[in-house]
């Protein structure tokens, strides 16, 4: 075989421009920046009222001024201002309660797969009961027990998202623990907390990653419907599902006002999508090679 036919084997060399997980990621990490500096970049306080400016459209519709760039809502609110800081606070909501479902899920998995006999079925049965639960039932319960805080909005979504993960996780586990070098390890004396930290969470990591990016942008339509159905995040703070729910009544004469956080929404969903996908294939073609 030639040198000319083996570089037309060789795949073509992958070009940030065109490659979907730096360019989705890139977008990501514009969208958080946004968010956490919303108290440098804001152009108004986004609690600040000004009912001569109520509904006022976006600059590139008639009307609109240089001074509310996406407009205003029902109350003269500034959405730009708004949109910043609803990202901060549903980024923050969601990824806090996608951590907490994690970390539980997979300390639940971890001990299921380990332990087995009766700690394994008593573990499988609870995970059993939770995925039979309906998930905004449990939450609904929550919030009208323990209030409309933003942590137990952050406790309520992880308490229905963790089981997921337990079963993923307990099922790498039996596959796992039954390796030659976990069966040495054990052999050789070594604690069942060594063998997790040591052999059996480093080859979950990637899985979880890709589980996680996955996971996130339902979890964060989630909180975005709960703020929207007025059981979320409690006005003034700002919120985009909170914004959404805001514009409901207005989206005839100002669509606006639920527009922009639904495009934000969107926007925010659709690249974690592409981003997971794109991860997963990478770490597919790694495992090949």
């Amino acid at each position: 075989m030639t040198d000319r036919m083996l570089d037309f084997a060789q795949p073509a060399p992958r070009r940030w421009w065109t490659d979907r997980l730096v360019l989705s990621l890139a977008g990501l990490a514009v969208i958080i920046l946004l968010g956490l500096a919303a108290p440098l970049i804001a152009p108004h306080d986004p609690n600040a009222t000004n009912l001569l400016r109520r509904m006022a459209p976006p600059i590139w519709l008639a009307g609109g001024t240089w001074d509310n760039l996406l407009g205003t809502d029902q109350i003269g609110r500034d959405l730009l201002s708004r949109t910043f800081y609803g990202i901060r606070t549903s980024f923050a909501i969601a990824a806090i309660g996608l951590v907490f479902s994690a970390v539980l899920g997979v300390g639940i998995g971890v001990v299921s797969g380990l332990a087995a006999g009766w700690t394994d079925r008593i573990l499988m049965m609870l995970v059993d009961v939770f995925i039979s639960l309906p998930n905004l039932l449990l939450i609904l319960c929550g919030i009208a027990v323990l209030g409309t805080q933003a942590w137990v909005l952050v406790v309520m979504i992880g308490l229905v998202r963790w089981e997921s993960y337990a079963r993923l996780v307990r099922g790498q586990v039996l596959v796992l623990r039954e390796l030659g070098y976990v069966e040495t390890a054990r052999v050789l004396g070594a604690s069942r907390l060594w063998i997790v930290t040591r052999h059996i969470l480093p080859n979950l990591a990637s899985p979880l990653i890709v589980i996680l990016t996955l996971s996130f942008p339902g979890v964060l339509l989630m909180e975005a419907g709960l703020s929207f159905l007025g059981v979320g995040v409690q006005p003034p703070t700002a919120s985009l599902g909170r914004m959404i729910g805001d514009g409901r009544n207005h989206l005839i004469s100002a669509w606006w006002i639920s527009g922009i956080p639904s495009l934000t929404i969107v926007a925010i969903t659709l690249l974690f999508q592409i981003a997971g996908d794109a991860l997963r294939d990478r770490l597919d073609e790694v495992n090949h090679d």
